[in-house]
């Protein structure tokens, strides 16, 4: 049987992994900086899960290397069978149980999260369908945006502070549309369209990325995000507006000349 000395040494060096554990998944920036309010939740949700998980983790780690310790196999013991041991039903129930709970406590937590992310549809929500293709993103701004006809980019801009609500769709493969700094991904699917809701908060440009590999030209299919004042975001929606207006009569102007 071990010793009570060893079992303390087992112990603390456990306890003291599971603090460095948890310490170094603070200091470490894992992410980009954040840059919408789902981002702050989901980040709570990582570290719940990191200090639920690291704990864990460090438990079977130690009772694996004590045991690799304490009851190896010494010189000369080779052929010896280990003594005939009954389990022990306490302990078995216990160490199904528990896991049990943690887990399901663990996904409703995160449930709970994801479905407060993509609640609250507040009446200045805007929309935007974003378009993926091999190998480049479009972004189309409905009549209920522009005030007009609506507007298609391959540029994105979205306001600061206002629930913005993507349709998500793909004209080939499947595509991911996922922004880093807004903490939210969702797979582009031809023949359907998808959707995520968002409220940017932070002012900047971010970048949009496919992390579905859609073929040869998938490390090139990048976009980016522009989150800019609901000032700029107007000015920007009308300047393009005009410049589409302005294409379309020229368009038109040509072809009666044309004819």
């Amino acid at each position: 049987m071990p010793s009570r000395r060893s079992l303390s040494v087992a112990s603390a060096a456990a306890l003291i992994a599971t603090a460095l554990g948890i310490l170094i998944s603070y200091l470490i920036h894992w992410f980009p900086a954040q840059a919408s309010t789902q981002a702050h939740n989901t980040d709570v949700l990582y570290h719940v899960l990191v200090i639920a998980s690291i704990p864990i983790f460090v438990l079977v780690v130690t009772v694996i290397l004590f045991s690799v310790w304490q009851f190896r196999v010494r010189p000369g013991e080779e052929l010896k069978d280990g003594p005939p041991i009954h389990g022990n039903t306490r302990l078995e129930v216990l160490w199904t149980a528990f896991p049990a709970v943690l887990l399901l406590g663990l996904v409703s937590y995160s449930f709970v999260v994801l479905h407060d992310n993509e609640q609250g549809r507040p009446a200045s929500e805007i929309q935007i369908q974003a378009t993926g293709q091999q190998f480049a993103w479009s972004y189309q701004y409905p009549p209920s945006v522009t005030g007009g006809a609506p507007v298609t980019s391959d540029k994105l801009y979205v306001p600061k502070g206002q629930s913005v609500y993507f349709n998500i769709r793909a004209k080939d493969v499947i595509h991911a549309f996922w922004i880093p700094a807004f903490r939210l991904q969702e797979d582009a699917v031809p023949g359907i369209t998808t959707h995520w809701r968002v409220t940017p908060t932070r002012l900047g440009s971010f970048p949009v990325v496919c992390n579905l590999l859609c073929g040869l030209g998938h490390s090139l299919m990048r976009s980016t995000v522009h989150v800019v004042t609901p000032t700029q975001f107007r000015t920007w929606i009308k300047a393009q507006a005009s410049t589409a207006s302005a294409g379309a009569g020229g368009a038109a102007s040509g072809t009666g000349t044309t004819g």
